[in-house]
C-alpha cells in the first residue's frame, strides 16, 4: 500500500493509500493485509474501524467486513482521515513520572487507574492526567485515547509509555507490532510452578457468560503465548514469576497463569477462590521496559519497583 495524494474536496490532513494484493497475500483478511502492507505503523483496530467506517475500497467497492478475503490482483484503496481534535478536560491526578522528553513520556502508572474513558469511567482516568500534565499528545487512533500506545489493567501497576506526537506514536506502534519493544512483569501467584520457567501457548477468547471476562478457549478467540521465570519462591505455597509476552491478549497473563493453576494474588476476576489478603486488586507489575527512542532510535530501558502493597504481603507470606 503505497501513500497517494489524496483528492480534491478531501478534508485537510486526509492520507491516501492504494495498492494492488499480490500473490503472497492472496486469501488473506482485509485487515490482516492493511496492517502487514500500509507504509505506516496503524494497529489492526484502527484499521479495522476505517473498514467499518467504510473508509476501504476493494475494486472500487466499499467494504464494511475486516474479515474480507482478498484476491490476487484485487485493487485496495483506504482513506485516513485526519485526527479528530479531543472534548476531553484535564484532570490534576498525579503522575509518576519515570522519564519525558518531547516525544515520549514514562510513568509508573499506579494500582485503581483506568488507562482510557470507557463506559462507567468518563473521568479520573490516565488520559485526563496525562491531558493536565502534558502541553501535546498524540490523536492518531482514537480522539478518547491521545497518547495511549499500550494498556494495562485498571489494577495492574508498572511502566507505560505514552507519545506524545504522532511521529512517536507510530514509531512505538511498530516496535510492539514487530515485538521489538519488550515488556516484563511481576506477577505473585498462588502455588509455586513445577518447572523454573516455561511457557503458556493457549488461545484467548471472550467468556460468553462474563462480558468482561476472558478465557482460555480451544477454538477461536487470539492466540496468545507468555513465558515465565520463577523469580522467588514465597513461603510454602506463593511464588513470584517474571513474565514476558509474545502477544498482548486482554487480561493475557492473568487468564494464562490462572489456566496452568497458579493465579495472581488479589485478582478479582480469575482468584475468586483464592485469598487475597487484603490487596485490592491484582499483584501484578510491569517491571521492566525496554524501547528504542523513536526519533534518537537509542535504546533505552526502564525500571519501576514493585508497589508497597505488594511489597507488603510478599513480605507477610514470607512467614508462612
Amino acid at each position: 500500500m503505497r501513500p497517494v495524494d489524496p483528492e480534491p474536496g478531501m478534508d485537510q490532513g486526509t492520507k491516501l493509500f492504494e495498492g494492488v494484493v499480490p500473490g503472497e497475500d492472496d486469501g488473506a483478511r482485509l485487515d490482516i493485509y492493511l496492517a502487514r502492507n500500509t507504509s505506516e505503523a496503524y494497529s489492526r483496530t484502527y484499521l479495522q474501524s476505517l473498514i467499518r467506517d467504510g473508509r476501504v475500497t476493494v475494486d472500487e467497492s466499499p467494504v464494511s467486513t475486516p474479515g474480507r478475503v482478498l484476491r490476487e490482483g484485487q485493487r485496495v484503496r483506504m482513506e485516513v482521515p485526519p485526527p479528530r481534535p479531543h472534548s476531553l478536560m484535564p484532570e490534576p491526578i498525579p503522575l509518576d513520572v519515570v522519564y519525558e522528553d518531547d516525544d515520549i513520556l514514562v510513568i509508573n502508572k499506579q494500582r485503581d487507574l483506568v488507562v482510557h474513558p470507557a463506559p462507567g469511567h468518563y473521568s479520573g482516568t490516565l488520559v485526563h492526567a496525562l491531558l493536565h500534565h502534558c502541553a501535546a499528545l498524540s490523536t492518531i487512533v482514537d480522539h478518547t485515547r491521545p497518547g495511549i500506545v499500550h494498556r494495562l489493567d485498571k489494577d495492574t501497576t508498572g511502566l507505560m509509555v505514552v507519545a506524545k506526537n504522532d511521529t512517536a506514536h507510530l514509531g512505538l506502534s511498530y516496535q510492539l507490532q514487530k515485538r521489538t519493544m519488550k515488556r516484563e512483569y511481576l506477577a505473585l501467584v498462588h502455588g509455586v510452578p513445577d518447572v523454573a520457567r516455561g511457557t503458556v501457548h493457549a488461545r484467548i477468547g471472550r467468556d460468553p457468560d462474563t462480558r468482561f471476562k476472558m478465557r482460555v478457549v480451544q477454538s477461536g478467540g487470539k492466540s496468545a503465548v507468555t513465558h515465565f521465570l520463577v523469580e522467588d519462591v514465597i513461603g510454602s505455597n506463593h511464588a513470584l514469576l517474571r513474565c514476558n509476552l509474545e502477544s498482548g491478549r486482554t487480561h493475557q497473563i492473568r487468564v494464562h497463569l490462572a489456566f496452568i493453576g497458579h493465579p495472581v494474588v488479589g485478582d478479582p476476576m480469575y482468584a475468586t477462590d483464592y485469598p487475597s489478603y487484603g490487596l485490592e486488586g491484582q499483584a501484578l507489575h510491569a517491571a521492566r521496559l525496554v524501547l528504542e527512542h523513536p526519533d534518537r532510535r537509542e535504546t533505552m530501558e526502564f525500571e519501576a519497583p514493585v508497589p508497597a502493597d505488594m511489597r507488603r504481603i510478599i513480605q507477610e507470606l514470607r512467614t508462612v
